[in-house]
């Protein structure tokens, strides 16, 4: 018996015209919006806003400077700061010129930076000036790194006393004269364009290379399929609250982008800056953790009439209480939409539309049914297609799902196989196709919409002279979801406090990857072939908190 759930229309197959395909690119889309709305607001970044036209020439001039210095089809480009206006004209940039954005996350330390620039290749490297000091620490030891270029303006007194030879005013100055005439990479829907980095349960950063058409076979699919499940309109105000670095913020502007919309973008989340963003400037949609919803909601004043100019939420990234999701429906007063995704499906995979958030809808505990044009399957251990109701691996079919690993042709092939992507998680369907998850076969932790993968995170913890043995996992937090907790074995006549752990923790890595809180025990449970079982962990530490 087949479980295998789709729903119709399949972008990019014989359904779809090729002429639809064929502008499928973020530079022909560009072009486009400089014609057809060029004085319409593209970027709104605290009190910068940029219109369509005027975007598109700054991303052609970028673009004409980056093959001015040598870059070519297919190099890659990293970028190390917060979101702005001069991120988002260099992913264009990077599109025009045939290059591959890596964005960077500002939160690693100068070890992890360096992982991601050394494992990608990057010959230039973007960093706002706060970053600065950590791009000049890895610069050094990495010899494909030719250039560090700030984006931001160069004032104060520490301009002048900047040594970097492209010390300038920013990165309008850096493509000052270069000219903005229109560009034709010969790049293609299928052509790489962004390589996002996300750890696996290795703890190794790994780059997911993504194609354009990653950012245009959802919109096309609902359209063909005549459901607004997911959309973005060219009269929206689109708030973008997460970090560009990741696949949730970078796709998400880049959808809005995509349908000519006005996109907030917010340099860092804070609850009171979005709901006054959302009131100021009437945004219409957003994306948001469940995390990241309760502190909107529990905002002084906040309340239906703050949230008035929304129509649709999407929400994801990590489990939702049934009490956050009832009063989100109650409050926010807009259609909610769940989302099913990851970096490697390139865009939304399963979605629960507005349709399902009926108050005592049994859906209300489910991730949702495959989007239009991708397929869902559950598999046993060893490939087999499960029937409904039986837990197994969650696989995905999706068009806009990734190239692959960068330089991992065997983690590319042990994640997608054939044209399934095997999610990691363990879930199960129903009759009518709807995805129910039960646990992350990966044991990653989400918290506050930022993924934790804990073999990163033991690998360092392991490294305290004293510990002999540990474990980290997520446990259910109100505020963020999860949050980090590990259970340490120390070694024979050793001594250690969380507070020491903590600290040695600090500067190997990222601050919101450390634990909050360590339990001591004398061993950890293992299986018969000596791997932790984590999941008894997490029951234990559950259990003794009560």
């Amino acid at each position: 018996m087949t479980t295998t759930h789709t729903t119709p229309a399949t972008p990019g197959t014989s359904a779809t015209p090729a002429t639809d395909r064929d502008g499928w690119t973020l530079s022909h889309r560009s072009a486009r919006h400089a014609r057809d709305r060029a004085d319409h607001p593209a970027v709104r970044c605290e009190d910068r806003v940029v219109d369509y036209a005027a975007l598109h020439r700054w991303s052609n001039r970028l673009a004409h400077a980056l093959l001015a210095d040598g870059v070519t089809a297919g190099a890659r480009v990293a970028y190390l700061g917060r979101e702005s206006e001069h991120y988002y004209a260099l992913v264009l940039a990077c599109a025009k010129a045939g290059a591959v954005i890596v964005p960077v996350n500002w939160r690693l330390t100068a070890g992890e930076v360096d992982h991601i620039l050394r494992d990608s290749g990057a010959e230039v490297l973007f960093t706002e000036r706060e970053f600065r000091g950590t791009a000049e620490r890895v610069r050094a030891e990495l010899p494909a790194l030719r250039r560090v270029v700030t984006t931001d303006v160069a004032d104060g007194p520490d301009a002048a006393a900047d040594p970097a030879p492209e010390r300038d005013a920013g990165l309008r100055a850096w493509s000052a004269d270069s000219p903005d005439d229109d560009l034709d990479p010969g790049t293609g829907p299928d052509d790489a364009v962004a390589q996002i980095y996300t750890s696996g349960t290795t703890g190794l950063p790994k780059g997911v290379v993504l194609a354009q058409r990653s950012f245009f076979t959802l919109p096309a699919a609902m359209a063909e399929a005549g459901v607004e499940w997911i959309d973005w309109r060219a009269d929206d105000v689109n708030l973008i609250s997460l970090p560009g670095f990741g696949i949730a913020g970078l796709g998400w502007f880049l959808h809005g982008f995509c349908a000519g919309a006005t996109n907030v973008v917010m340099r860092m989340f804070f609850p009171q800056d979005a709901v006054r963003l959302i009131e100021t400037h009437g945004v219409t949609t957003t994306f948001a953790a469940p995390a990241m919803l309760r502190m909107m909601l529990d905002e002084p004043g906040a309340g239906p009439e703050t949230f008035r100019s929304l129509r649709k939420i999407a929400y994801g990234a990590a489990p939702i209480s049934e009490g956050l999701l009832r009063r989100s429906m109650e409050v926010f007063g807009c259609e909610l939409a769940q989302i099913y995704a990851s970096t490697e499906t390139g865009s939304v995979a399963v979605c629960l539309p507005p349709e399902a958030h009926r108050p005592g809808s049994p859906l209300l505990t489910s991730a949702g049914r495959a989007c239009p044009g991708n397929e869902l399957r559950i598999v046993d251990r060893e490939g087999r297609e499960l029937p409904p109701g039986e837990i197994g691996q969650v696989c995905v079919r999706a068009p806009s799902r990734m190239l692959g690993y960068w330089n991992l042709p065997e983690a590319t092939a042990a994640t997608l196989v054939g044209e399934w992507l095997h999610m990691g998680d363990a879930g199960y369907l129903d009759a009518d196709g709807y995805l129910f998850l039960c646990d992350r076969i990966n044991d990653t932790i989400i918290a506050g919409g930022q993924n934790i993968y804990p073999a990163e995170v033991e690998k360092q913890l392991s490294e305290h002279p004293a510990v002999a043995d540990c474990a980290v996992v997520g446990l259910p937090d109100p505020r963020w979801g999860e949050m980090v907790h590990a259970q340490v074995v120390l070694r024979p006549g050793a001594t250690a406090t969380p507070r020491e752990l903590m600290t040695f923790l600090h500067g190997r890595i990222a601050d919101y990857k450390i634990p909050c809180a360590y339990h001591f025990a004398d061993a950890l449970p293992r299986n018969p072939s000596g791997k932790v079982l984590r999941r008894e962990v997490r029951d234990r530490l559950q259990k003794s908190a009560g």
